[in-house]
């Protein structure tokens, strides 16, 4: 009866999305990236006969944390293709192009034909799905056809299916897994009430090395280096309407020697006007900025693909998303760099962020006064941060690691 309330879903699902199609940009992707792939995969791997890996991500964060482990796949075993897919088109359509993967596309969506083929075509000596993502048809076709599958940087709640009662499917998707790597002891202690404990691997996150590796090879932006002169910058990132209505608030408050950089999460022209409209009469565009940016307090960056660099001229970050049902977005960017970071109440999914909590590292806000008060006492304090920064630093050194304690397991047995 689960599977059948599962089939109707997927069916719901696809009609929704074809519904939304007429009224938004990413639904109109996410059909058009599907119109004729399978066939499109067959044309592509028809008589090669390469060995492959598959990797799956849900969408562009999910790629950022799965990314380290592929590269480290890539250079330790080079006889094999990676196979990358993404479920979303916020993932798809920023990396359709990466270099990392052979082969990159959407993922076929979830039912048993399209599952059966895809495994069939691809053959995969290795399945890895990132942190998200449990497709019922896709796992247990996999299953079946003997593939090891893994699922990495993997953090569960005691909310979520598997651990309720009316959650048999979902359990059934959990076995599926020949190793399930999680960030943290309490994910292992969950799947242990599901008799789950043989397979499981505290294995960290991986995007710890990931971020590691962004401030290794951190980006240099000359124009940046202008605007900020001899400034202190608040970095503001993947910022919301509702973040950006707290960061107006306490911009208002700044002390004279503190400016704001501010890089939205969406950068369409609509809401890039909006911003200009509430930053009126001291801000400017990055595409705009000119080598004498004097006079301007804030900055509004309408790309994309500047902001884990961005980080690291900051002294404060703010991480948007926390206003947001599903959460905030990436905190240990900024945390890489020392930063101690501001972010909206909605963080209770994330480990990483509860760490950072935990340790006086990040502070969550609940309104405009919590926040000014907050940030003003912390913008006046120069060697609080100076020590925050060493501490944050170190931390984050620490955690690191997953991604060689993943491959240390599965490379020795599947991959040679």
């Amino acid at each position: 009866m689960q599977l059948l309330f599962y089939n109707i879903f997927l069916l719901l699902y696809r009609l929704g999305v074809r519904v939304a199609a007429f009224f938004s940009e990413k639904p109109k992707l996410w059909l058009h990236g599907r119109r004729g792939l399978l066939d499109k995969i067959a044309a592509d791997l028809q008589g090669k006969g390469e060995k492959c890996i598959w990797v799956h991500c849900s969408s562009l964060g999910e790629f950022e944390q799965g990314r380290p482990l592929i590269e480290a796949i890539r250079e330790q075993y080079p006889a094999y293709k990676i196979i990358l897919t993404f479920f979303s088109p916020s993932g798809y359509e920023i990396r359709k192009d990466y270099a990392g993967a052979d082969y990159v596309y959407y993922l076929p969506m979830d039912g048993h034909h399209n599952a059966r083929r895809f495994v069939e075509m691809i053959n995969p000596a290795l399945a890895v799905f990132v942190k998200y993502e449990f497709w019922y048809h896709y796992l247990t076709q996999l299953k079946k056809a003997e593939v090891p599958t893994i699922l990495v940087s993997a953090a569960f709640r005691k909310s979520q299916p598997f651990f309720k009662p009316q959650g048999g499917l979902f359990r059934k998707m959990l076995r599926c897994f020949d190793y399930l790597f999680v960030q943290d002891e309490e994910s292992k202690r969950l799947l242990e009430t599901i008799k789950l404990k043989d397979n499981v691997i505290v294995a960290g996150d991986t995007r710890y090395d990931r971020v590691l590796a962004i401030a290794a090879s951190v980006k240099q932006f000359p124009l940046i280096e202008k605007f900020k002169e001899k400034d202190h910058l608040l970095i503001a990132g993947s910022t919301w309407p509702e973040d950006e209505a707290m960061l107006k608030e306490a911009v208002n408050s700044f002390p004279e020697n503190w400016k704001l950089i501010l890089a939205p999460h969406e950068i369409d022209e609509q809401h890039i006007k909006h911003l200009q409209d509430i930053f009126a009469g001291h801000s400017v565009l990055y595409s705009e900025l000119s080598d004498e940016p004097a006079g301007y307090r804030v900055l509004i960056i309408d790309n994309i693909g500047m902001l884990s660099s961005l980080y690291s001229y900051g002294e404060i970050a703010y991480v948007g998303g926390g206003f947001q049902s599903g959460g905030i977005h990436n905190v240990l960017e900024p945390a890489v760099f020392g930063l101690p970071v501001y972010f909206g109440p909605v963080y209770d999914k994330f480990v990483e962020a509860k760490a950072l909590v935990s340790r006086m590292y990040a502070f969550p806000i609940n309104d405009k006064e919590h926040f000014n008060n907050s940030l003003q006492e912390l913008m006046s304090d120069e060697n609080c941060r100076h020590s925050m920064r060493k501490a944050i630093q170190a931390y984050i050194a620490a955690q690191t690691g997953a991604t060689r304690r993943i491959l240390d397991v599965v490379g020795p047995q599947w991959l040679k």
